[in-house]
């Protein structure tokens, strides 16, 4: 009877009997300033101008407060009501599973959906840091690659870089379908509406969506939703970590989060600063990515895997350059490897998971310091050999790299049934070099 009764519940909470009013007395192109409002509201607190539209605090003054709509603001006059609505939350339920709903909670898949019994801030803060688990067991991801080289593990905080069509949506997707976790969350920020069905429909496909919780806003959205989609993504992912599971999150983009974050900032008044972005980004990024992790005693974990747009595979772009002091590892997705045909198109040499190598046992940490020495010899040598320069017997290490590399670039690409399999696989494509491996493992360390 309590579960039926939720959804009544919920909104009976939420109702307030008395709301504060106010009304516009200017407006511009991207804003609105109200007045008799600003000692009752408090930023990032939601009011209703007009009929029906909805707008953010956003500045507030000794006399009036600035707010940004979230809709087109033609027809408002100055005069117009303004409806103080408080504090923007949302409300999720075990019932949301297997649906896709935008930042407000509100069903996108064209069936009902009613609010979950737990009220939710959108920037809630995370456990105290000494409450904290460390992170747990490596998770079978279901691609070889990551369930070697680059393990995954329960509870870490993984950054996925990659320019415009090199495969990071399809990588997303393998992921929510391979990943062992109790629930999914997924946060497509700033996507087109198009590739928002695709994902759901098509790349994510009916079993990914039966265990997630799809939360998009797409790239016609106002700034304030776009930015808004991540912060309500991860208090999703946080009402089911509270409920002891365990939650992978995945983001696509954190970059576009960014964006939004840049949009609404300088239509608030703050200076544009590094390439364009406000210095309130940086807080922003870390302090969204700071939520996820491990729980405190007696919650799940968050496990998140968070993508990031980088322009001209520019890895010291603002966003990215701080994304990567966050974050528990990188992946770095590469244009070239894309276009000659392997995927996930990872690059290995400047990929790091830093779960290693408490991830892995020592036998496994010695495969994957081979594997990386060969790929290292390889990429050091290539232009060399592409250029005919290279003979062979020259040198050793780049004759074992050459006799390992097909079998180990193949094996990038491979599927996995489990860690244990792929490490065998791993040792068999590298058994062509294991003299010289022997031979660089009884050098003494730097």
């Amino acid at each position: 009877m309590t579960k039926f009764l939720d959804p009544l519940l919920s909104r009976i909470g939420q109702m307030r009997p008395v709301h504060a009013l106010g009304r516009v007395c200017e407006a511009q192109a991207d804003s609105l300033w109200l007045e008799g409002l600003n000692r009752a509201a408090a930023l990032g607190d939601a009011v209703e101008v007009g009929v029906g539209m909805r707008a953010e605090v956003v500045r507030i003054t000794k006399d009036r407060c600035q707010v940004l709509p979230e809709d087109r603001i033609e027809g408002l006059r100055v005069g117009d009501i303004a409806r103080h609505l408080g504090p923007v939350s949302i409300s999720p339920g075990m019932h949301w599973i297997g649906r896709v709903i935008d930042p407000d909670g509100a069903p996108l898949d064209g069936r009902p959906l009613y609010p979950g019994p737990a009220v939710c801030p959108l920037r809630a803060v995370p456990p105290p840091a000494t409450a904290r688990r460390p992170m747990g067991a490596r998770l079978t991801t279901g691609l070889a690659v990551f369930d070697t080289l680059l393990p995954i593990v329960r509870g870490q905080r993984l950054g996925l870089f990659a320019g415009s069509g090199v495969g990071k949506s399809t990588l997303l997707s393998q992921l929510a379908r391979g990943v062992a976790a109790d629930v999914i969350v997924i946060g497509l920020i700033g996507e087109r509406g198009r590739e928002v069905r695709d994902f759901v429909e098509d790349t994510l496909g009916p079993e990914g969506l039966a265990r997630s919780v799809v939360v998009a806003a797409t790239s016609d959205r106002p700034a304030l939703v776009r930015q808004r989609a991540a912060w309500a993504a991860m208090s999703v992912a946080e009402f089911f970590r509270d409920q002891g599971a365990h939650v992978l999150l995945l983001a696509d983009s954190v970059t576009r989060f960014a964006q939004a974050h840049r949009e609404v900032a300088v239509a608030s008044g703050e200076p544009a600063a590094l390439n364009g972005y406000p210095a309130s980004m940086a807080q922003a990024v870390m302090s969204l990515c700071e939520r996820a992790g491990p729980g405190a005693a007696g919650q799940g974990d968050i496990t998140a895997i968070l993508s990031v747009l980088v322009a001209g595979s520019d890895m010291e772009e603002p966003v990215a350059d701080t994304l990567r002091g966050v974050l528990d590892g990188h992946v770095v997705l590469s244009r070239e490897i894309a276009e000659r045909g392997r995927f996930p198109a990872v690059d290995l040499l400047r990929s790091v998971s830093r779960s290693l190598p408490r991830a892995a046992s020592a036998d496994e940490n010695r495969l994957i310091a081979t594997a990386r020495r060969h790929m290292g010899v390889h990429d050091r040598a290539e232009m060399m050999l592409q250029a005919g320069l290279y003979t062979d017997g020259a040198d050793p290490a780049i004759d074992a790299a050459l006799r390992v590399w097909p079998a180990l670039d193949d094996f990038l690409s491979q599927g996995s049934s489990g860690p244990t399999a792929a490490f065998a696989t791993l040792a068999d494509c590298l058994a062509p070099g294991e003299p010289v491996a022997a031979q660089a493992e009884d050098q003494p360390a730097d």
